[in-house]
């Protein structure tokens, strides 16, 4: 867990302390207000001490027990300030990829312009339904998280709607790596570089490759998506981050814009393009 994360959730409940001394009927002890919520005592001290997080309806509850209804939404934005920053997968899927999906679709529908880094697999934005699915079976294999992949192919695809919506505007860089990884099958994978060489041209789709083999101005690092330049969303392997400072927001769209430089597009896009598909082993 990062140590901005986990400061935060000091912070919160050391203010749910705060709130648990000064209850409007009076100082309360741990197990007075765990018995107030129906809680076991353990939660109290494990959400004071910041070695649990609470939930909305936790802290909804923790605010009407103690007789200050009013700070519930006080406490709900210190929530989302922190989950803003870092989402971990073992929480966020729980419930499967679908849920994920779907608030990645709330986030892509507010935004009218996006540029997006992918160094090893194509972007969700541009991928068919059959190349989706087993994205999706890989990383739920791994996580061993509830396997409701169809659900999140159904979402994704939606999503993809955006992309012909006027005013829009995808701008995709990805690394000619990832138009060689081979997480899916052969067949699979040729399709979905035919979708990729149809892309080019879109007017609302600037797609870049960077091939194998050119001069890189930086590292190749982490895949990640800046929406309007106001939130970049990025992940690794334990959690996903949605940054939204202006500080972070700005060294991000610079590595894109770096990166950007090492790109080809257009016609050459398609040759890297059409030099991956033929490089496919035949089956």
């Amino acid at each position: 867990m990062s140590t901005d994360y986990q400061q935060a959730r000091v912070a919160l409940g050391i203010r749910l302390r705060e709130l648990r001394l000064n209850a409007a009927d009076g100082r309360l002890t741990g197990p007075q207000l765990a018995q107030r919520c129906g809680w076991p005592h353990s939660k109290i001290y494990k959400l004071e001490n910041g070695r649990q997080t609470p939930s909305p309806v936790d802290l909804t509850a923790w605010a009407d027990a103690v007789g200050h209804p009013e700070a519930a939404a006080e406490l709900h934005t210190r929530l989302r300030g922190y989950e803003s920053q870092i989402r971990s997968w073992r929480r966020q899927l729980a419930s499967g990829h679908r849920p994920v999906q779907d608030e990645w679709a709330v986030a892509v529908n507010e935004a009218r312009t996006i540029h997006v880094w992918e160094e090893a697999v194509v972007p969700g934005m541009l991928q068919t339904a059959d190349y989706a699915r087993h994205v999706f079976l890989r990383y739920a294999e791994l996580q061993g998280t509830t396997p409701d992949t169809e659900a999140a192919v159904r979402s994704r695809m939606r999503r993809q709607d955006w992309l012909y919506e006027s005013g829009r505007r995808l701008h995709a860089l990805v690394w000619e790596a990832a138009l060689q990884a081979l997480i899916c099958p052969t067949p699979v994978l040729a399709g979905q570089l035919d979708r990729l060489a149809g892309t080019v041209g879109m007017d609302t789709v600037e797609l870049g490759v960077i091939p194998l083999g050119v001069p890189l101005r930086i590292p190749p690092a982490n895949g990640f998506w800046v929406l309007d330049e106001r939130l970049v969303i990025t992940e690794d392997w334990h959690s996903e981050s949605w940054l939204d400072d202006e500080e972070t927001v700005a060294s991000y769209v610079r590595v894109w814009r770096t990166l950007r430089r090492s790109a080809v597009v257009g016609a050459e896009a398609q040759v890297v393009i059409g030099r991956a598909r033929r490089a496919l082993p035949v089956r």
